[in-house]
């Protein structure tokens, strides 16, 4: 299976570029969505589009058991900084996370379950606005789900490109892959006036500072140390002019979490922190918009990756998991659907690649490993069935 992917490298990578060349915003993946809606139609799959607003779903084989394989389509609004030939042609807008050899991952996969017979059927779902969500707080993934995306799936897979591992090793571990993710936004309020007359006010800012250390004490103070959790203040503003103490200041931050205790202590210990404001004679407005799930890889799913991948590239390449808590919104099918999502190593040991960067790119001689080992893992879980 490494060598029939690696025989297609070329038309990976060249589909890769192409969507690295023309990247778009979530939910406004309407070029990315005609290019896999034609190819996959030209390789002989049964092709859906405008499933959950711009996503395009592509079957291939009948009945059960059904493998569905995620990939993400959207880009991020980064001015791109890299210099090469397929740097992105769209101004402010970069595949800076991957998404596009995520894509070409997918793509290629395609081609080569063509050539395979095997019980059941095979599922790709290409999946818009993973890194934002709508007007009404819902990106993607949910998106999919409410329009029938995973209706008859038994097992969901997906890869994610890892720039902080060399290239051509696979990531793979059960449980806790990724945090759950909640975003917040309050509002600090007091009375204002001068700033040479601060006894007549009740300062915000003061205020705030006090919410400001009650919530840095949150997951060091009144969470359980062994649970991963993340509290943080992504932004705080308030006040115009130097000298006017103004009546309300506004933040906004973020949680992270795996465990849903854990989620249910920070809304309430975030709610503790505000209350402060009041016994200092102010008020709060403070709300939640809730997000991803954690990502939690499924024990068989896991297995069956890893299981797929030794043979492949040897044992001492398919290493665990680094646990850390971004945010992925795969997890919201893993709330429904057993699966499991492996890291796809891409450093090439020269570069210093982040995700989310201007300068992000990665080495190509690892997406034939991507494509190989979800390939032999479909088909692994295919035929056992």
């Amino acid at each position: 299976m490494l060598n029939k992917a690696r025989a297609i490298k070329e038309q990976i990578v060249a589909w890769r570029r192409e969507f690295h060349q023309h990247p778009e915003l979530g939910f406004q993946e309407n070029r990315t969505a005609a290019r896999l809606a034609e190819v996959c139609t030209e390789l002989g799959w049964r092709v859906r589009t405008g499933v959950g607003r711009t996503g395009v779903v592509a079957d291939l084989g009948s009945g059960s058991p059904m493998v569905a394989v995620r990939a993400d389509m959207d880009a991020l609004p980064l001015q791109e900084a890299n210099q090469c030939a397929y740097r992105s042609r769209i101004d402010g807008v970069m595949h800076a996370c991957g998404h596009d050899s995520h894509l070409a991952c997918a793509l290629g996969v395609a081609r080569l379950l063509k050539e395979e017979t095997f019980p059941g059927s095979v599922r790709l779902i290409f999946q818009p606005s993973e890194e934002v969500a709508d007007e009404e707080g819902i990106s993607g993934a949910p998106r999919m789900i409410d329009d029938g995306a995973l209706e008859g799936v038994d097992l969901i897979l997906a890869l994610h490109v890892d720039p902080g591992t060399p290239s051509g090793i696979v990531r793979i571990d059960s449980g806790p892959a990724s945090g759950g993710v909640d975003s917040w936004f309050a509002e600090v309020r007091g009375k204002g006036g001068h700033g040479a007359h601060p006894h007549e006010t009740v300062d915000p800012f003061y205020l705030s500072a006090h919410v400001i250390m009650a919530l840095n004490a949150i997951v060091s103070r009144r969470l359980d140390p062994t649970l991963p959790a993340v509290v943080s203040i992504g932004s705080l503003h308030g006040g115009q002019a130097e000298n006017v103490i103004p009546d309300a200041v506004r933040m906004t931050g973020t949680l992270r979490y795996t465990e849903k205790s854990i989620q249910e202590a920070i809304h309430s210990e975030l709610r503790r922190s505000f209350e402060t404001v009041r016994s200092l004679g102010g008020d709060y407005e403070l709300r939640f918009e809730l997000g991803s799930p954690p990502m939690l890889n499924h024990p068989l799913a896991a297995g069956l990756i890893r299981e797929a991948a030794v043979p492949l590239i040897g044992e001492a390449y398919v290493l665990s998991w680094k646990v850390e808590l971004g945010a992925e919104d795969f997890g919201s099918f893993l709330d429904r659907v057993p699966g499991a999502m492996f890291a796809l190593g891409t450093s090439d040991g020269k570069h210093d690649w982040h995700l989310h960067s201007p300068d992000f790119d990665l080495d190509e001689e690892a997406l034939p490993v991507g494509v190989a080992v979800m390939t032999a893992a479909i088909l692994k879980y295919l035929r056992k069935s």
